[in-house]
């Protein structure tokens, strides 16, 4: 698993969530990282109670902490302000387009804290940059396979290099189904228990088949054949059929594996000439779409079996 951590230059940098901050202090600090995605308003911390005070966390002030800080003589301030910045704080960010007094910015310059503003409300603001953490925090981790959209299943193919997963991927797409990555699957963890894959940027929509090269799913297929991301709901792996390996023939038994915390359904395929891969995943899909409505086939016939079982030595005995 990949760490993740976030620069707070980045959070400058941010367009897309609306963030809209600027660097109002503290300039020698936009390197410090932000690990954690959860916030922290300080209140009691700026009196100098700071036993529940979480440095990993950005601090947000709103009014009420700039008006505390503004009612105050700009000793005490400077000497509060002092007592906050002495913790590896990674930022500030005030709301409400509100500023801050002089002295507590002086402070935080001199401690090398960045202090950003937002015309946003505290509660607007909290809400967005949290969504914002939450997306670019997440744990990650990178995986050898294809990742293809079978019927809304997320199917992640693995297996040894040149076992056949990218071929077995093109027929799925010529079958009518979608290619999210090939090759290498990025995945990050939703929370509180999703896994979401994704394709590296470079190499997006692109496929490796052996004998042809590299092509381009999108431009051969069109729109309705790529996905950009899925949620990965079902681990396929590809394996060379072994005759001396017993594989498992009726179901009853649900395999997992774990990624990023997270189980996935684990199924073994064996591949040999003559096997229809493509047709075998298709059903694969279909069946894990069937056990999530409640029928299980493989235990159905069990308990079909076992109850024709005790049905005939009913019948010896009555005998």
């Amino acid at each position: 698993m990949d760490s993740v951590a976030l620069a707070i230059q980045e959070l400058l940098n941010e367009t897309e969530y609306g963030l809209e901050l600027r660097l109002l202090a503290g300039a020698g600090g936009l390197g410090h990282q932000v690990t954690s995605s959860r916030i922290q308003k300080p209140g009691l911390a700026l009196t100098g109670y700071t036993e529940h005070l979480h440095p990993d966390r950005i601090q947000v002030l709103g009014n009420t902490e700039i008006s505390y800080l503004s009612q105050l003589e700009p000793q005490v301030a400077q000497a509060h302000a002092q007592a906050l910045c002495a913790f590896p704080i990674s930022c500030f960010i005030v709301t409400k387009g509100l500023v801050p007094p002089p002295v507590f910015l002086e402070v935080a310059e001199s401690a090398a804290i960045p202090v950003l503003g937002t015309h946003h409300q505290s509660s607007t603001f909290i809400s967005l940059i949290t969504k914002f953490l939450e997306e670019r925090l997440l744990p990650v981790t990178h995986l050898h396979g294809v990742l293809v959209d079978v019927l809304g299943v997320g199917v992640l193919l693995t297996g040894k290099s040149g076992i056949g997963k990218s071929e077995c991927a093109l027929d799925l797409v010529i079958r009518g189904h979608r290619l999210v990555a090939d090759d290498m699957v990025f995945i990050k963890k939703k929370m509180p228990a999703s896994l979401v894959g994704q394709s590296e940027q470079q190499i997006q929509h692109l496929m490796e088949i052996r004998g042809l090269g590299i092509i381009n799913i999108k431009d051969l297929y069109g729109v309705s054949s790529i996905r950009d991301k899925k949620i990965i709901d079902l681990l396929l792996e590809l394996e060379e059929w072994d005759p001396e390996q017993e594989y498992d023939r009726l179901g009853i038994d649900d395999r997992k594996t774990t990624i990023l915390g997270v189980d996935l359904p684990h199924l073994v395929i064996p591949v040999r000439p003559g096997r229809n891969l493509a047709a075998i995943i298709e059903v694969a899909a279909r069946n894990f779409l069937l056990k999530g409505m409640g029928y299980h086939s493989a235990r159905d016939f069990q308990e079909r079996l076992l109850n024709r079982m005790e049905v005939r030595q009913l019948g010896d005995e009555v005998e």
